[in-house]
């Protein structure tokens, strides 16, 4: 092989590495990101509220608090004062 031949595989290797990414910006299998919210849980007439939750830490919450109905709302924090009205 001459040498340009060997230079052109080693660059065309070396982009398609970088391509492809690093194992470190790629999570590992089974841990997916996951974004943080506000977890709502109605119990009663009560509705409460925890910040800094993922949807799957949210719902295991609600589930082992008993809650009547719960939801989640990704990316924001929770609203726990009033109107002011």
């Amino acid at each position: 092989m001459s040498v340009r031949l060997r230079i052109l595989v080693l660059g065309l290797a070396a982009v398609a590495m970088a391509a492809a990414g690093s194992p470190a910006q790629h999570p590992a299998a089974g841990r997916e990101t996951a974004f943080v919210g506000a977890c709502y849980c109605k119990a009663g007439a009560t509705l409460q509220c925890t910040a800094n939750l993922t949807e799957r830490e949210c719902r295991r919450r609600c589930d082992e608090a008993l809650c009547d109905d719960w939801f989640w709302k990704e990316r924001l924090p929770c609203w726990n004062w009033g109107y002011g009205g």
